[in-house]
């Protein structure tokens, strides 16, 4: 590894270090995709990284290609220390919407984990848990843990729409994820709506 990525990386894990120089030894990152698409589940990710451990090329997940998410989404998974993930559908947004639901992803995720973190690190959202955390602006570029969540939650998310394809091939959502691209929002205007879009999103982008 290069000294500039692993200086990019050391930096990455400013607030880990800190963690843990403060006595917390399990640190989960937490993060979200699909706040945005019209169609389809948020999906939330809390991941906790063994300490020391340097994953070459770990970034904010919207700042990678999809492969190069997948080859990390991979390697994060052989070497975190545990992994949640949790998903709300569509019907649920609707109901609560999008900011409780991904708050309520995130909780899910918690959740899921066999190791309880000590402490967990949010990117700009605050939890009603009684777990110590802190919530960190544009926290998937400035945490390890973060990014390794962000990484997580978009290819679980995006692996999921690719199935929902083959249900409803004509809305495109193999390349487009849910989210209101041009040729997403002509198909709805085509074919109507079916189940996996967000009413309460689509009906926005079709009346605008």
């Amino acid at each position: 590894m290069k000294e500039q990525e692993k200086a990019r990386l050391d930096a990455m894990m400013c607030y880990e270090t800190q963690a843990r120089n403060t006595g917390y030894k399990f640190i989960g990152g937490i993060d979200e995709a699909g706040r945005g698409p019209l169609a389809g589940p948020v999906v939330a990710a809390c991941v906790i990284l063994p300490e020391g451990l340097y994953i070459e090329g770990l970034n904010d997940s919207k700042k990678l290609t999809p492969s190069k998410r997948e080859k990390l989404y991979l390697e994060i998974q052989k070497a975190a220390v545990d992994i949640g993930i949790g998903l709300v559908d569509q019907d649920v947004i609707d109901e609560i919407n999008i900011l409780n639901a991904t708050k309520k992803a995130m909780m899910m995720a918690i959740d899921k984990l066999r190791v309880k973190p000590d402490i967990i690190l949010t990117d700009a959202v605050k939890l009603d848990v009684s777990i110590p955390q802190i919530s960190i602006i544009k926290g998937d570029q400035k945490s390890a843990s973060i990014a390794a969540a962000s990484i997580i939650a978009k290819v679980y998310r995006d692996r999921l729409m690719i199935k929902y394809h083959e249900d409803f091939p004509q809305y495109g959502f193999k390349s487009n994820k849910g989210y209101g691209t041009k040729t997403h929002i002509e198909a709805i205007k085509k074919y109507g709506i079916t189940p996996l879009h967000r009413k309460s999103f689509t009906k926005k982008f079709i009346e605008s």
